[in-house]
C-alpha cells in the first residue's frame, strides 16, 4: 500500500500534519504501508498536477483542497482552502469521513489529531508534545516575541531549520523522524545540526537586515526585501524589533515566486480589526485572519510593490 501525502512544504505545522496523519493510517487502516511526500507550495499558477496523485491512496494536509477523485484523504485549517467556489461546492457534496475542514483550529495537526481520536478511535499520547508546539507555533502563541525570535526550544529551532532549508529532502527526513522521535532528540542529529547552524548565522542576519530596512509608521512595519538574497525570514522579527507596531507587510523573493506577506502582532496593544486573509483574497492569497500571503510570478516586482503599498495604507490607523 502506497500513501501519498502532500503537505504545505516549509512549515512546521504542515511537517508535523504529515507526522501525525502518516501514524494515523499506519496506526488504523494500514499497518505496512509506504509513506511517500509531496512538499506543496503556494504559488502564482495551478497548485496541483495530475501527476501528484500516484498512491494507491492520496492525502492533503494543511494545504488546499482537490476535487480530484484519486484524493482519498484531505484536513485544512485555513480561512483559504478553496482554489474557487466550485472547490467548496465539491467538498460539501463529498459528506466525506476522511475529508475535514475546520478553520476554527490554530494547527491542522491538532485537527487531525481532535478528527482521528473522535471519528476514527486513534491516539498517539508519544506525540503530544509535536501536536502542542503545532499549536503554539501555528497559533503563534508564544508568551512573546522574544521567545518566538531568540529560539530557545528544540520546536523553535527546527522551525527555522523547516522555513529556511533549501529543497524538501530535508523537510521529509524531519518529518519521518517526528514520527517517532522527540523534537529535542532530532534537533541533536549531526545532519540536522549541520543545516540548523548556517540558517541559525542567516538569522542572525535577517535580524538585522530587517532593523536597518524596516520603516515603521501608523502601526504599520513595512520593509522590502527584494534583491537581499534571502530566502525567508522568521515572521516574528518585525514585532520583536518594533513591538509597538500593529501590523507587517513585506515583500521579498523566494526562488519560485514573488511574495507580499501581510502579519498581526500577537502581542499588539491595539485591536486588530483587520481579517488578513480576506485582505489577500482579494490579490489572489489567503491565509488566516492574523496572517495571510500573496504569491505573484517571479519578477513581477511591480505588481507586488503596488499591492503591499495599497494593503499598508489600508492597515494604517
Amino acid at each position: 500500500m502506497r500513501v501519498r501525502i502532500l503537505y504545505h512544504d516549509h512549515c512546521f505545522d504542515g511537517a508535523a500534519a504529515a507526522a501525525f496523519f502518516s501514524r494515523f493510517i499506519q496506526g488504523r487502516f494500514h499497518p505496512d504501508a509506504e509513506f511517500l511526500f509531496t512538499g506543496m507550495a503556494h504559488k502564482a499558477d495551478q497548485l496541483f498536477d495530475d501527476s501528484m496523485f500516484d498512491g494507491d491512496e492520496n492525502a492533503i494536509v494543511d494545504f488546499k483542497y482537490s476535487p480530484d477523485p484519486r484524493v482519498t484523504w484531505w484536513f485544512d485549517h485555513h480561512q483559504s482552502a478553496f482554489l474557487s467556489p466550485q472547490d467548496a461546492a465539491h467538498f460539501q457534496r463529498e459528506h466525506s469521513d476522511k475529508k475535514a475542514y475546520d478553520p476554527s483550529f490554530r494547527s491542522c495537526t491538532n485537527f487531525i489529531a481532535t478528527v482521528a481520536r473522535n471519528k476514527f478511535g486513534f491516539e498517539a499520547p508519544d506525540l503530544a508534545d509535536l501536536v502542542g508546539w503545532a499549536e503554539i507555533i501555528d497559533g503563534a502563541q508564544y508568551a512573546d516575541a522574544k521567545s518566538a525570535v531568540e529560539l530557545a526550544a528544540p520546536a523553535m529551532k527546527l522551525t527555522l531549520l523547516i522555513e529556511g532549508v533549501e529543497g524538501s529532502e530535508m523537510v521529509q527526513k524531519i518529518i519521518r523522524w517526528m514520527r517517532r522521535r522527540k523534537l529535542d532528540e532530532i534537533i541533536e542529529i549531526p545532519e540536522v545540526q549541520r543545516e540548523y547552524l548556517p540558517l541559525y548565522q542567516r538569522h542572525l542576519m535577517a535580524i538585522d537586515l530587517i532593523r536597518k530596512l524596516a520603516q515603521c509608521g501608523d502601526g504599520v512595519v513595512y520593509f522590502d526585501l527584494i534583491g537581499q538574497a534571502l530566502e525567508g525570514y522568521n515572521k516574528f522579527i518585525p514585532y520583536y524589533l518594533f513591538p509597538d507596531c500593529t501590523y507587517t507587510v513585506s515583500v521579498s523573493t523566494p526562488s519560485f515566486r514573488t511574495k507580499v506577506s501581510v502579519g498581526s502582532n500577537p502581542w499588539a496593544a491595539a485591536p486588530l480589526t483587520h481579517n488578513l486573509a480576506s485582505i489577500c483574497e482579494r490579490y489572489g492569497g489567503g491565509g488566516h485572519p492574523r496572517v495571510g500571503a500573496i504569491s505573484f510570478p517571479p519578477g513581477d516586482l511591480e505588481s507586488a510593490r503596488r499591492v503591499a503599498a495599497e494593503i499598508r495604507a489600508e492597515l494604517s490607523h
